[in-house]
């Protein structure tokens, strides 16, 4: 097993040091997935679910952004980042519904966590403009699907 990064040499939490990383471009995609029941796939239309809440995908399509936006508020060893791009879709999938997130930025660090973010609080907000219609909705999974830039690149098949 590799050395953690974010654990110092007198095994203390740390925030990493990037100061002698290079700049550079820097993407990343992650997926969650909703499991939606037959009640709540009933009033799909078009698209889109509407609420008393309001449009559901709509919403955390903006709700995932502003995560994404403010990772480095979330998560104690995140470096705050200006995202150069953060696009979230949401896909109905058969009883599925498929929220990916993908981030870019042009740094010293990587954008994952963002995408990560920003992909499970679309999920999160689905959940809870959903939940007066349903409780047996279900969050899968989140996952990272892909990075590039920085030290090695990765890609899921699915």
């Amino acid at each position: 097993m590799g050395k953690l990064s974010h654990v110092d040499s007198a095994n203390r939490p740390t925030m990493v040091d990037v100061s002698n990383k290079i700049v550079s471009e820097r993407e990343a995609h992650a997926r969650s997935i909703v499991i939606l029941p037959a009640e709540v796939l009933s009033q799909l239309g078009d698209d889109e679910i509407v609420t008393k809440k309001g449009p559901v995908f709509a919403t955390a399509i903006i709700a995932g952004v502003m995560a994404a936006k403010k990772t480095h508020e979330l998560i104690p060893f995140c470096h705050p980042l200006g995202l150069d791009s953060c696009k979230v879709s949401i896909a109905v999938e058969g009883n599925h519904a498929v929220i990916d997130c993908r981030c870019k930025v042009t740094h010293k660090t990587g954008v994952e966590m963002e995408a990560l973010t920003g992909a499970s609080i679309a999920a999160l907000t689905v959940y809870d403009m959903l939940k007066a219609l349903s409780h047996d909705i279900v969050i899968s999974e989140t996952k990272l699907m892909s990075k590039t830039g920085g030290k090695r690149d990765f890609k899921r098949d699915r």
